[in-house]
C-alpha cells in the first residue's frame, strides 16, 4: 500500500512560479509554431495572397522577438521549480502544479487532435499541399512534444510518490 504524502500548503509563490512557466510556456509554444509557420509560408508562397508573404517578416521578428523573452524565463521558472522540488519532494504533490499540468495536457491533446482531423479533412478534400502538411507536422511536434513530456513528468510524479 503506498504511503501517503503529505500535501504541501498551497502558497502564493508556488501558484505565482507555476502560473508564470505554463503562461512563458503556452507562449514559447505558439511562437515557435508561428515562427516556422512563416518560414513555411516563405519557402512556399501562395501565390494567391501576396499580402502574406509582405507581412512574414514583421512576423517572424514578433516570434523571435517574444521567444527571446519567453523561452528562457520558461526555462529559469522550471529549473527553479525542479530544484525547489528536488529540496522538498513533497512539493510534487502540489495541486496547482498537478492541475495545471493536466491542464496543459489537455490542450496539447487538443491540438493534436484538431491537427490530425484537418489533416485528414484536407486529404478528403484533395487539397493537401506541401505547405498543410509542413505546417501540420509543425504543430503535431511542438504539441506532441509537449504532450509527451508533460505526461512524462507526470508518471514520473505518481511513481515518486508511490501511486
Amino acid at each position: 500500500m503506498p504511503v501517503p504524502q503529505p500535501r504541501p500548503e498551497l502558497s502564493a509563490r508556488d501558484a505565482f512560479m507555476y502560473l508564470l512557466m505554463f503562461a512563458a510556456l503556452y507562449l514559447s509554444a505558439y511562437y515557435l509554431g508561428n515562427l516556422c509557420f512563416q518560414l513555411v509560408n516563405l519557402a512556399f508562397p501562395d501565390p494567391l495572397s501576396p499580402y502574406e508573404t509582405a507581412a512574414a517578416g514583421r512576423r517572424i521578428r514578433w516570434a523571435t522577438s517574444t521567444l527571446i523573452v519567453a523561452f528562457p524565463v520558461f526555462l529559469f521558472v522550471a529549473s527553479r521549480i525542479s530544484r525547489d522540488i528536488a529540496e522538498e519532494p513533497a512539493r510534487r504533490n502540489s495541486a496547482v502544479r498537478r492541475w495545471l499540468t493536466y491542464l496543459t495536457l489537455f490542450v496539447a491533446a487538443s491540438i493534436v487532435i484538431g491537427d490530425v482531423i484537418a489533416l485528414i479533412y484536407n486529404l478528403l478534400s484533395g487539397e493537401l499541399t506541401v505547405r498543410f502538411v509542413l505546417k501540420a507536422l509543425v504543430v503535431a511536434a511542438i504539441a506532441g512534444g509537449a504532450f509527451g513530456y508533460y505526461l512524462w513528468s507526470v508518471r514520473a510524479d505518481d511513481e515518486a510518490l508511490g501511486r
